[in-house]
């Protein structure tokens, strides 16, 4: 009876120092396994079982776990010490990597926790639904406009809505709240990759998509490009490809006056300019149809609905869609008609070399080719830039030029005012061209259009996300991580920041107004480290094919059509901003 106590005693002595040491190596293989290293792990669950088999292998055999007994039986297979180990291996790592998992997820709750709880500073309008949030709250429609118009009355700094459960999106509208983000450095406050990624198949890696050295290395390359001394030769341009839009407008208003809609004639004339201006290629586009103007038009309207439609936002399940297969399609367009202008471009420049190209231009001409070290672009470079430049460079401006219009047709008295303004500037002169000189000549015609800017900005939001956490002016923090869209078009409605904002009144940016605006209370062309590389470019276009077009003709708002604003990438009008046109007789 004693001698059995102290071999009870004995044996249990033993099993503690091996219970011991098998704590110690589980806990070193789910550490070896939570770092991912798999084989380390199966190798100190082979030392377990060895150490076990060498202490008491009898006892192993009797005291065998339940489980693996019964596993080794539904495989119908004898039961041996290497399936043993194997079985207890593959067990013991599935747990490892359970517990690693549930460890990452409880990490990802708890810190939408934190930021949910960070974010209750911000008011929020009413949501739909708690699974949809405020997703069709602020449709890309008129209506949706008119929602934004209303919130700002009522939340005049910032806002917060969610798309669907888990992401919160946080819209500034107010110059106070916009500088922290406009003004902050590339790094801080960069470009949100969720809604410009759905952008990156149709633009590439361009500068309006790019990050980092890249975007810094061709942003260093391209603003020489837009410098005032580059930009004075293309004025001539700009009155040649608006002289061909007033002769077809001439030819269509023989029998009278006319109803045109401006997108489109508008659109044709700047791609027709920037084609000529950047990459030195006459397509013709304004006397022929365009299949890139269209496919323009369906990638803007694809683009957006996009962002509407959750599962949309997996690439793989949008591939699948027939708006997916759309887009797609619509892309392989863009891309051959501006793989075809850089194929004409790079051939001039093998036929003259860099030397004679540059000579016959007088180095008045912006180049893709090369960079400012004279380093090659590469192909995948040049293509994403011309796509980039392509798009940017005339739909925003025929945005701008088309609603300017509207505008001035609304308010017959400021359209004679910028007429006799034009009228006056140009008396006597022969021909009727818009010299560089003449664009700080024209004031009112400049707070026309300026205001038009205000009313119906071309880009209505932009998007980033914060890197860091940025302080508001009152004390507000904006967690690290979450996006911030600086609302255009909410600031420019905002009546605590524009009184009475829904009236077009071009008073409002009289420089000798005693009362001036705050510099980002009017951002039509974005502000701060990534702003409008090509607002310059923009705004003389803007203005020489404004002034030759009052010059010519009187425009009037065609009541038959109503006009309703339609957000997408830039501002459009739903089926069209149809407006009449009317030749005016020639001056002697």
């Amino acid at each position: 009876m004693g001698g059995r106590e102290g071999e009870g005693i004995v044996f249990h002595g033993e099993r503690h120092q091996v219970a011991l040491r098998l704590s110690h190596l589980q806990t070193v293989a789910q550490r070896e396994t939570e770092g991912a290293h798999v084989w380390s792990a199966r190798i100190y669950i082979i030392i377990i079982i060895i150490i076990i088999d060498d202490n008491d292998e009898e006892e192993e055999e009797e005291e065998m776990l339940p489980f693996i007994d019964w596993v080794l039986e539904k495989l119908a297979l004898e039961k041996t010490l290497f399936r043993t180990m194997a079985i207890s291996s593959l067990l013991l790592l599935q747990l490892a990597l359970l517990l690693r998992g549930l460890l990452k997820a409880f990490r990802i709750c708890h810190a939408y926790y934190i930021n949910c709880l960070r974010l209750r500073c911000f008011p929020e309008p009413p949501r739909r639904s708690w699974l949809l949030g405020h997703m069709g709250v602020i449709e890309p429609c008129e209506e949706g406009m008119a929602t934004i118009s209303q919130m700002v009355t009522t939340l005049p700094k910032a806002f917060l809505v969610w798309m669907g459960p888990f992401l919160p999106v946080l819209s500034l509208v107010h110059p106070d709240y916009i500088k922290p983000i406009a003004t902050a450095s590339a790094a801080i406050a960069p470009k949100d990759k969720l809604f410009y990624g759905f952008l990156k198949p149709w633009l590439g890696d361009g500068l309006l998509l790019s990050s980092g050295k890249k975007w810094g290395r061709h942003r260093r390359m391209l603003t020489p490009a837009f410098h005032f001394d580059i930009l004075k030769p293309y004025l001539k341009i700009f009155n040649q490809s608006t002289d061909i839009m007033h002769a077809k407008w001439r030819r269509l208003t023989t029998a009278g006056v006319t109803s045109l809609d401006m997108f489109e004639q508008i659109s044709l004339m700047t791609l027709d300019s920037l084609q000529k201006c950047v990459f030195s290629y006459n397509s013709n586009c304004q006397e022929t149809p365009s299949e890139y103007i269209a496919a323009i038009l369906e990638l803007s309207s694809l683009v957006v609905r996009r962002q509407h439609i959750l599962h949309h936002h997996i690439d793989w399940i949008y591939r699948l869609t027939t708006d997916g297969r759309r887009f797609y399609r619509a892309c392989n367009i863009v891309h051959r008609f501006t793989a075809d202008v850089v194929q004409q471009r790079q051939k001039a420049l093998t036929r003259l070399g860099q030397d004679g190209w540059l000579k016959s231009k007088q180095g008045k001409t912006m180049d893709f080719i090369d960079d400012e070290e004279g380093l090659p672009l590469s192909d995948e470079d040049i293509a994403a830039e011309a796509d980039t430049f392509m798009f940017e460079g005339h739909d925003t401006t025929a945005s701008g030029l088309s609603w300017v219009l509207y505008n001035l047709a609304k308010h017959p008295k400021y359209q004679d005012q910028c007429r006799e303004e034009i009228q006056d500037l140009l008396q006597g002169r022969e021909p009727e061209e818009i010299e560089w000189e003449d664009l700080s000549l024209m004031p009112f015609t400049t707070m026309c259009i300026k205001e038009s800017l205000r009313l119906h900005p071309p880009v209505t939001v932009i998007s980033r996300r914060c890197t860091e956490d940025v302080t508001l002016p009152d004390g507000r923090v904006i967690p690290k991580g979450n996006v911030c869209l600086v609302s255009i078009f909410g600031t420019h409605h905002n009546p605590a920041v524009w009184p009475e904002p829904e009236v077009y009144n071009p008073h409002r940016f009289d420089p000798g107004a005693s009362q001036q605006p705050s510099p980002l209370a009017f951002v039509p062309f974005s502000a701060g480290p990534r702003n409008c590389i090509g607002q310059n470019f923009a705004m003389a276009e803007l203005k020489v094919t404004l002034a030759l077009t009052l010059l010519r003709f009187v425009v009037r708002v065609d009541e038959s059509r109503t006009v309703r604003r339609k957000p997408e990438l830039i501002l459009r009008a739903e089926n069209g901003l149809w407006l009449q046109v009317e030749p005016l007789p020639a001056r002697s």
